[in-house]
Order: C-alpha cells, then sequence, then structure tokens
C-alpha cells in the first residue's frame, strides 16, 4: 500500500519530545494536504544527517524542527536536502515548474520525509542542477553556503593572500579548501593530529589545499617559515575557527595587526581562549558566523545575495572546482513497516553521530530516485 500511494502519504521521521535520536524517533506515514494555488508538492531526493539535525532532535539547538501542521505534537527533523517539483499550484507555477530541483529557503524545514506540500515561497529553486550530483545538490544549502559567505563578507581579500583555518576536514573546511583555491587564496590548514595523518593531509592537498599542518605545529618555525614565503609583506587577515580551544588560540597568533577570526563552531567543547596580547597589541577582531542567521535576516537584497551565492557555487561545482563531501549513501522510505523503516534510518543517525565516522551520511530517498534522473 505505501509504493501505490506514495504521492498522498509522506514517510516522516519524527518526534514528540526531545531526547536522545535511539529513544524518542520514530516512523510515521502522515497524509498530505491537498495542493492549493500557493502550494508545491515535493518529493524529496536526498538529505544529509548533519550534527545540527541531531542538537534539534536533542532539545540543545536554539532553532526548533518543523512541526507538522496536520499533527501539531510531532515535529519533523532535518534542515538540509534537495527535493524535486511533483506538481504545483496555478499561482506557484509562475516560480517553479514540475521537474525543477529546489532546496529549502529557511532552517527546520523538516526534510527528512518523503514527501511534502510547501507554499512557494519556502523553497529556493536550484539553478541548472543538470550540472549538479544528487549529493552535491543536497548538501549546498549549509557547508558550502557557510564557507563561501565567510570568504566574502568579512575581509575583502585579494588572490594570493593567505586564508587560515582549523578543522580543515570538516565538510565546511573541505568547502573552505576548494572555494578559496578557486578564487586564487592561499589556505593554512590544521587538523588534529592522528594516525592517518599523512593520508588526510593528501586527500586536503587534492582538493586544493596549499599546506596541511597537525594542530601541535601550529607555532612551529616551519609554519612561520611557510607562511613567510608564501604571505610575504602581508600577514593573514582572516582566520577562520571551528574548533575552539587551544588550536583558536594559536590560531589567532598567526594573524596580523588588524586581522579577522571568525568562529562558527566548537568541535572541541572546549572555551575561546584568545590572547589578550594578540588583541591589544595587533587590534585583532572576533567575530562569529550562523549561517541559519544569514539565511533568516530580512535584509534588503539578502535574496539576490543568496540567488548569486548559489549561481556562484553551482558554477564551481559545474566546472569541477568544488565536490561534493565524502559521503556514505543509505536508501530509504520503501520498507515494509515502519519498524523497519526506523531500523533503516537509525542506522545512518548512529554514524552521523559517531565522531570517527569520517564521512557524512546521506540518506536517498527511494520512491523518488528514478525521478532524479529525469
Amino acid at each position: 500500500m505505501w509504493r501505490r500511494l506514495h504521492s498522498t502519504l509522506a514517510r516522516c521521521v519524527v518526534f514528540d519530545k526531545t531526547g536522545p535520536p535511539t529513544q524518542v524517533l520514530s516512523v510515521r506515514d502522515v497524509p498530505l494536504p491537498p495542493l492549493t494555488r500557493r502550494s508545491v508538492h515535493l518529493g524529496m531526493l536526498a538529505f544529509p544527517i548533519n550534527p545540527a539535525d541531531i542538537n534539534q532532535v536533542e532539545g540543545v539547538y536554539p532553532i526548533r524542527a518543523h512541526r507538522l501542521d496536520s499533527e501539531p505534537a510531532l515535529h519533523v527533523g532535518g534542515n538540509e536536502g534537495v527535493a524535486r517539483v511533483l506538481a504545483v499550484g496555478d499561482e506557484a507555477a509562475a516560480h517553479v515548474q514540475p521537474g525543477d530541483w529546489v532546496l529549502p529557503a529557511t532552517p527546520a524545514s523538516g526534510t527528512w520525509r518523503t514527501d511534502m506540500m510547501v507554499d512557494y515561497t519556502q523553497i529556493v529553486r536550484l539553478p541548472r542542477h543538470e550540472a549538479l550530483t544528487l549529493l552535491q545538490a543536497a548538501t549546498l544549502s549549509v557547508n558550502p553556503c557557510t564557507a563561501y559567505r565567510m570568504l566574502k563578507d568579512f575581509v575583502d581579500l585579494a588572490p594570493g593572500e593567505v586564508v587560515l583555518q582549523n578543522g580543515a576536514n570538516s565538510a565546511v573546511g573541505q568547502a573552505v579548501t576548494q572555494i578559496a583555491h578557486a578564487w586564487g587564496l592561499h589556505t593554512l590548514n590544521v587538523i588534529r593530529d592522528r594516525p592517518d595523518f599523512d593520508q588526510v593531509a593528501q586527500q586536503l592537498k587534492s582538493i586544493g589545499a596549499d599546506c596541511v599542518i597537525r594542530d601541535t605545529e601550529m607555532r612551529s618555525a616551519e609554519t612561520q617559515q611557510w607562511l613567510q614565503s608564501v604571505a610575504g609583506s602581508q600577514p593573514p587577515r582572516l582566520a577562520l575557527n571551528g574548533v575552539g580551544g587551544k588550536s583558536a588560540q594559536n590560531l589567532a597568533r598567526l594573524l596580523g595587526v588588524g586581522g579577522t577570526i571568525v568562529t562558527y563552531g566548537a568541535m572541541s567543547r572546549q572555551p575561546f581562549m584568545f590572547p589578550a596580547s594578540a588583541f591589544i597589541f595587533n587590534d585583532l577582531r572576533a567575530r562569529g558566523f550562523w549561517m541559519s542567521r544569514w539565511t533568516e535576516e530580512r535584509v534588503a537584497g539578502r535574496d539576490a545575495a543568496k540567488q548569486a551565492m548559489l549561481g556562484d557555487l553551482v558554477e564551481m561545482m559545474r566546472q569541477g572546482q568544488l565536490a561534493g563531501p565524502r559521503a556514505e549513501l543509505t536508501t530509504w522510505g520503501d520498507e515494509a513497516d515502519a519498524a523497519a523503516s526506523l531500523a533503516c534510518f537509525m542506522g545512518a543517525v548512529q554514524k552521523a553521530g559517531s565522531s570517527m565516522a569520517g564521512k557524512k551520511q546521506v540518506v536517498l530517498v527511494a520512491a523518488h530516485q528514478s525521478a532524479s534522473s529525469e
């Protein structure tokens, strides 16, 4: 019955209270509301399971998960993903057409489901989607956009300058490396010391990293020599911090006078201890960035900026300058019953929650995979 009714039922991963995902998540088949003049029927093609998604389920994220209109006690997980337009209302047809690929316009859109009915203002049409893989499209709106905005909005960088970053092997870090390389910028990339350091460093260099060092080497003479040889008389003016703790402190020490350190994450879960001397004598600036806030801000020209950003990122992907993240794919949504469906989904959730997973977990929605190739 599920396959026969997939156009009128949405299989959703939901929760009615926050807590550990293994304890609170369940699967429900929920009827879709009827199509109206403004609404768009979407078939989800693919979505990642991000740390922020898990934090929402746990109740420790600033934005609450999407609430189902038909069952207000239930929340649907997921903030990111790509969907295909299946049907449109008369008014919505002026903005999107069946077959278009679209992204959520705002966070907490509830992408952990097979189908959804939304107002046309709640989605953004993805330009030139034929050039993208499902993986690239499904993971476009958070990490690549975060990297793009941090490189563009805080310091007016010129080709040839050096950008510093820790957490360089994260999805954001890999996007920073690739976008910076496409824009003619150099990157000094810091990662944790680990048994497979050489392998990870080589992988980062293969996507454009100029220099990859261990976090224990940030204050070494070799690191200073590399910076001087590449940056010359222009010390680094931008550092991107996704780790916090001592790593952020040492990153700040590498900035030049008037430099800016932008914090977008705290993977170490350690307090940020920036050196007072760096702020006093080098006049450093410390800023924060959260892509969700940027997306939701009501600022003149923001919609045009979003479209320009997506256009730039899609073009980089089309040119082979920006690849999708290393990922593990799980096909989900066509299981015989809710219990089997939840078991399949939870396998990906548990891997996404493991710091040792090493790959982004991306879910492919079985019911709409044939449509993704049309």
